[in-house]
């Protein structure tokens, strides 16, 4: 399975699929920003092990860091190693925005 998605390819897929977004931001890069994607569940990346077994791997899940890179791309490696259909956004939320993707307030 791709390792990422593309914000482009990611807007076609919410709309004719249910998928679980997780956000996997750092708590101080959380704390830092205001935005977070409509319906996104935050998941404290240094607690993966406390929840990444509660994944359901029926589902797609796509996830998002700040800027798509090492926190991203840690997560997906340890949840596709237990059979989740994870991938992340390429260039994180701020690639989201950045391609117009809608957020919310947090």
């Amino acid at each position: 399975m791709d390792r990422s998605i593309s914000p482009a390819d990611l807007k076609k897929l919410l709309r004719s699929s249910h998928v679980a977004l997780l956000d996997v931001r750092r708590k101080s890069d959380l704390d830092a920003s205001r935005d977070k994607m409509l319906g996104a569940t935050w998941c404290d990346p240094d607690e993966l092990v406390e929840w990444a077994d509660k994944i359901p791997k029926y589902r797609e899940v796509v996830l998002y860091c700040v800027r798509g890179g090492s926190v991203s791309n840690s997560v997906v490696e340890a949840l596709q190693e237990k059979g989740v259909k994870a991938r992340f956004i390429e260039g994180g939320i701020e690639g989201w925005k950045a391609a117009g993707g809608e957020v919310t307030q947090k």
